[in-house]
This record gives structure tokens, sequence and C-alpha cells, in this order.
């Protein structure tokens, strides 16, 4: 009787790098929270930042990502792959960061911005159950980009911006059980300032308008 011998066939698989890591959308939205500031930098148009806002969305690992960013200075961190992802609002040790946003915060309450105030380059807005007005009109904005970040629950949002400013809707990521309505028709054109809008609005609407006209505005 034969001995049958057994043939094992060894495939060898490459190690990944830190490249070739997968990413979260935590990761994916945060490059494109990097791509906005960017444009406040004059880093990018608005050309530009549409079309890597759509590679980021669409990147599966680390180095897609960073070939998103790879000729904007400074902001590729060479260690991408090791360091932990924190959550939705902290942005991560890997990727960059311009600097800390105010945030304003609510739950079963009202906010309210209005008359003179300062503007900072980045808001972070979160309300549950509660309504939000942000009035830009008569606000000293030291911006060219001013950045939005909203996350509301069950109440409304009302954004006032100056006649001659502009806003960018084109990041909100959810409006579920709630509209979006831009009433200054100036969704993707060019303004000074810009108000770039990103986050989600659930259970409410969202409404952008300008300074009503007349003793009742």
């Amino acid at each position: 009787m034969g001995e049958e011998e057994a043939t094992e066939t060894v495939t060898e698989t490459k190690p990944l790098g830190p490249r070739d890591l997968r990413v979260s959308d935590s990761e994916r939205e945060h490059v494109v929270e990097v791509l906005q500031k960017a444009i406040g930098r004059g880093m990018l148009d608005l050309d530009e930042f549409t079309e890597r806002t759509d590679r980021a969305l669409a990147a599966r690992t680390r180095g897609d990502l960073n070939a998103v960013l790879a000729d904007l200075p400074g902001l590729v961190h060479p260690d991408a792959a090791t360091a932990p992802v924190p959550s939705q609002y902290a942005p991560p040790a890997m990727l960059p960061t311009f600097g800390q946003a105010v945030v304003l915060q609510s739950k079963y309450g009202s906010i309210l911005r209005q008359g003179p105030w300062l503007v900072p380059a980045e808001l972070v807005v979160r309300n549950k159950y509660g309504g939000t007005k942000l009035d830009f009109s008569q606000a000293e904005i030291p911006h060219r980009v001013v950045q939005i970040h909203i996350d509301c629950k069950w109440g409304s949002v009302e954004i006032i911006i100056p006649q001659h400013a502009a806003v960018d809707m084109n990041s909100i990521g959810e409006a579920k059980f709630g509209s979006i309505e831009d009433k200054t028709y100036s969704n993707g054109r060019q303004g000074n300032p810009l108000f770039v809008l990103t986050g989600r609005v659930h259970g409410g609407g969202l409404v952008v308008r300008n300074p009503r006209r007349g003793i009742f505005g």
C-alpha cells in the first residue's frame, strides 16, 4: 500500500502597515472638518473642497485619508495608525486640529446669540428638547469662514446671516424627522463671511435666513 503525501500550500500574507488600516466614520467626518478649516485659511477653494470631501467620505484606509491632506502643510500625522479614536466631538489624536471650538450646549432650554457679539471661527451647538437661535446680523465676525457644527434633537434651529454672507449646508449629515431650509438662497455661492454648517438635526427644523426688513424685523 503506497503512502499518499499531502501537499500543503503556504500563502504568504503581506504585513499590514499603518496606512493599510481601515478607518471609521468618525475619522472620515473629522477629515471633512479639517478640509472645511483649510478653506478658512485660504488653502483650498470650494471646488477643491468638494472633490476632496468626496474622496474622504469614500476612503477605506488611513492612507486614503492622508492622501486627501498630503499637500496641506502640517495636516498629516506620520503615526496615524497607532492613535485611538475618541468620541465624535473630540478630534482624533492621529489627525490635526486648529484649536478649540466654542461649545454652546443646552438641554430642555434655549440657546440664543443675538445683538453685538464676537463670533469665533468655530462653533459647536448641542441642544436637546430646546430651541436654538444664532443671529449674526449685528455680530462682529473677524473670520472669512465660520464653522458651525450642529447636533440638535427635538428642537428648532434658526440661523440669521447678513445679506452679504453665504451658507454652505452640503455637509449636514442627517435631517431626521425634520427639515432643512435655506431662505437666503445662498447655499454653495460665494459670500463674506461663509458659514459652513455640519452635523445633524433630529426631530426639528433648521432654517437659515437673512434679517427681516421693517419695524418687525
